[in-house]
């Protein structure tokens, strides 16, 4: 009886289960439609998560540290919410409107992925029937399809080297449209407040945020566009594949495989994505460091005669064998981890992922799929191939999108490394500056100072009112100056070194900020530096004379060949012309010329500009004093102010007033009598050559009192 009763209650689950399958193959249709839609919107859904930082794990620290910001403390980069705040204000500057070249280019770049990927599904199709022709044995039918393969191959070949080439374009339009930006702010543009410009100077001097500006500019430019521009191919072409694959791949073997192998991905994904180290902070890394090795090299050039002379080149080379050294240790250390995350990472997307796939593409060959019609040897080889080449398309695909993660944390450290260059530029040009500051600047009342901002009005004199002489670093070198200087006044400015003679001509060139009290001042473009060692640019011997000017500039202003070298012979250098190879000669002038003629020939570039000032910093400390006077009187004759440094007595009697430093934050301002001055500096040279004789008179005249 129990037997029995047994026997029917399970005759009767097997009713209830086939009934359910036939109800469920009667309304599969639709619950397949269900199903791919909740696929596609969970691809997005998981995609649009992941990049938004709600899966941080690519690049993400872990609590680790990164590089160092401009306070010194660890700057965490990763790919989060600051990485896409970022990286969406870079967008604005290289994908300026919808109608830019940039945004065509990527529409072009779309239209494309799609296409590959349409081919890629054409393609898959084609390869299970070729194979199907070959185990069917026919012959006809098999060269057909191999003839449609070669027929294909043409759009195929075609849109995998467009897509290349536009994604290149993509780069150089990116970083055109980002380097163009940066050197607006970094070297201003016409009509630009001196307040605003000089960015280059203030980053390199009033700012400790940037050491190597240059590399910025260059190198980390390069790389972010070439990195934003691959990360668009490597990350929407995966996604759409991953979307038409998957769905075409339900059609043959049914969405209840698609979503089993969607869940066994995505738990194997959160697994690999914990694992991935910190791919961005070490981007961001070995761009600091590669920076500053390039930085070590630059002042070995820079400061090659002074190492030569001290024979320094052991220092030098233990130095820049540090830098090296550290950024080889880097390398080593992400090399080793991309190691075992690249085994990782195989091991899980190419040969765990396939092995899945591979089942799922059996399950046509070896269960009855509700709805599907039965099919011949051929068939089931056919739909075997074709599924196989789709998973692995999608297995692929996916693992590109997971590949690509590890590219975005790159990205985000060339992005970290952009994003502080315009960030510090930005703030350079609103005056607020990040440095590190002396011991006395960080209390009492120079702390107060260095909060506030003085006034700057534009006036034809200079005019000092309270003014103190702050350096970068917060040293208080004079706590208020004040003085007027006028029109056609030459001003002699002397005292010790540090003791703020240079940082005086830095303000009036709006090149330091003023803390307090009010400047009177004409424009910065009225004045012109000649230091002790003056700047020759790269060009011609003209370009020497007339710098910042070009040859149409010196068109425009009615000056030709022969005027420049009526000026040249004024500094006694008419010669050089014949001498060189003519106005068009190209050097590296800085080595064809000596000291002295480098100073004439920026006393050549004063007289042709002939600003309403000129700043004097030892700019004839090379010269000899008839050459010297000649300049001055010139200068004189063409109504040049000039404010000169220099310890040159023979210079006093150009000048009219004198600003005396006394090294320990006071000063004198007083008109220069250059005749008493210079009979006063000849009386104490003579009591100074006295006293040197006391010592011996004393010794003389104790051995005389000993003999007597």
């Amino acid at each position: 009886m129990a037997t029995f009763s047994s026997l029917r209650l399970s005759t009767a689950s097997n009713e209830k289960v086939v009934k359910f399958f036939e109800m469920y193959g009667k309304h599969r249709p639709a619950i397949q439609r269900v199903l791919n839609s909740t696929f596609i919107v969970y691809v997005l859904f998981a995609t649009y998560t992941g990049l938004s930082g709600g899966s941080s794990g690519v690049g993400k620290s872990r609590g680790k540290k990164g590089k160092k910001d401009g306070k010194g403390k660890q700057e965490r980069v990763a790919v989060d919410a600051v990485f896409f705040q970022r990286l969406k204000a870079i967008l604005r500057i290289v994908i300026p409107g919808i109608r830019s070249k940039e945004a065509l280019l990527l529409l072009m770049h779309s239209s494309l992925l799609i296409f590959r990927t349409a081919i890629s599904l054409y393609v898959a199709a084609l390869d299970g029937k070729i194979v199907a022709s070959l185990v069917r044995a026919q012959p006809l039918e098999f060269f057909w399809n191999i003839l449609r393969w070669l027929i294909v191959a043409v759009p195929a070949t075609w849109t995998n080297s467009w897509l290349s080439y536009i994604q290149n374009k993509l780069s150089i339009s990116y970083r055109t449209r980002l380097t163009e930006e940066v050197m607006k702010q970094y070297l201003g543009e016409d009509g630009e407040p001196t307040s605003q410009g000089k960015v280059y100077y203030k980053i390199a001097n009033l700012d400790d945020r940037i050491k190597n500006a240059d590399q910025m500019i260059t190198h980390d430019i390069q790389r972010f566009s070439t990195h934003l521009a691959a990360i668009y191919s490597n990350l929407a072409k995966p996604v759409l594949d991953v979307i038409l694959y998957n769905y075409q791949l339900s059609q043959n073997v049914g969405a209840e495989g698609i979503i089993g192998l969607t869940f066994f991905v995505q738990l194997s994904a959160a697994l690999l994505r914990y694992m991935t180290p910190p791919f961005g902070m070490y981007t961001a890394l070995s761009a600091q460091m590669a920076g500053s090795l390039r930085h070590s090299h630059s002042r070995l050039v820079e400061f090659a005669e002074e190492i030569a002379f001290m024979r320094g080149e052991e220092t030098e080379k233990m130095l820049i064998e540090r830098e090296y050294a550290a950024v080889i240790e880097h390398e080593h250390r992400v090399l080793q981890r991309r190691w075992w995350f690249g085994c990782v990472e195989e091991g899980i997307i190419k040969w765990l992922w396939g092995s899945f796939g591979l089942v799922l593409c059996a399950i046509p060959a070896f269960f009855k799929i509700p709805g599907a019609q039965a099919i011949d040897l051929g068939g089931r080889t056919e739909g075997f191939v074709t599924n196989r080449r789709l998973l692995l398309s999608s297995s692929d695909a996916f693992g590109r999108v997971m590949y690509s993660y590890k590219d975005l944390a790159e990205l985000a450290g060339y992005t970290s490394r952009v994003s502080l260059l315009l960030e510090t530029m930005k703030d350079v040009r609103e005056g607020k500056f990040d440095k590190a500051l002396v011991n006395s600047a960080a209390k009492g009342d120079s702390a107060e100072l260095l909060k506030g901002r003085g006034k700057v009005i534009a006036s034809e004199d200079i005019r000092f009112e309270n003014v103190p002489i702050v350096t970068p670093n917060g040293d208080v070198l004079v706590r208020r100056l004040s003085f007027h200087i006028k029109r056609g006044q030459n001003l002699l400015i002397v005292g010790p070194n540090g003791c703020g003679k240079s940082s005086l001509f830095r303000i009036l060139g709006g090149l330091w900020p003023v803390y307090d009290g009010v400047v009177h001042k004409p424009a910065a473009s009225d004045f012109i530096l000649i230091p002790q060692r003056p700047y020759l640019p790269l060009g011609t011997l003209r370009d020497q004379v007339i710098y910042p000017d070009a040859k149409e500039d010196m068109d425009r202003r009615g000056v030709d060949d022969n005027e420049l070298r009526r000026i040249l012979s004024v500094v006694q250098m008419g010669h050089i012309v014949e001498r060189e190879g003519g106005w068009d000669a190209t050097k590296e002038w800085r080595e064809a010329l000596s000291g002295g003629d480098q100073q004439k020939i920026a006393w050549a570039r004063l007289f042709y500009h002939n600003p309403k000032y000129a700043v004097l910093d030892e700019a004839t400390s090379l010269v000899p004093t008839d050459i010297e006077g000649m300049m001055m009187e010139y200068a004189t004759k063409l109504n040049i102010t000039l404010l000169t440094v220099s310890h040159r007595p023979s210079l006093w009697k150009y000048h009219a007033l004198i600003l005396h430093y006394d090294g320990q934050g006071g000063y004198v301002f007083t008109k220069l009598d250059a005749e008493k001055r210079l009979a006063l500096q000849e009386e104490k040279q003579a009591l100074e050559a006295k006293l040197l004789e006391v010592p011996k008179m004393r010794m003389r005249l104790a051995e005389l009192q000993a003999l007597t």
